[in-house]
């Protein structure tokens, strides 16, 4: 578990081929910030986490639950666990989720 993170130490990963950084780990949640280049695109997924956004930057088509939102920055979104969607980027940018329970494949 790592509380306080240094953004020198984040650890990148990928996962879809979208490139990110795990920030902070608690005990439940976990923070991570999407890297996504414009030729990035995440088919419909789902998972058994909770995931909230923050768009920093860039420009998003978000598709869950028979609904597509146009995203930008400032703009916020929250999914249920085990809900199907997926996530085009119009724009290259950067977006910070949170997820919970801690997602163990971006571990």
């Amino acid at each position: 578990m790592k509380n306080v993170v240094k953004k020198e130490a984040a650890v990148a990963r990928q996962f879809l081929g979208v490139d990110f950084v795990v920030l902070s780990i608690g005990k439940d949640t976990m923070v991570a910030k999407m890297l996504y280049k414009s030729t990035d695109f995440v088919p419909f997924h789902k998972h058994p986490n909770e995931q909230s956004g923050y768009v920093i930057s860039g420009k998003y088509k978000l598709r869950f639950e028979g609904n597509e939102y146009l995203l930008s920055e400032g703009d916020t979104y929250s999914i249920h666990a085990d809900v199907e969607h997926s996530i085009e980027i119009i724009e290259a940018g950067e977006v910070v989720d949170v997820f919970s329970p801690i997602r163990q494949d971006y571990l």
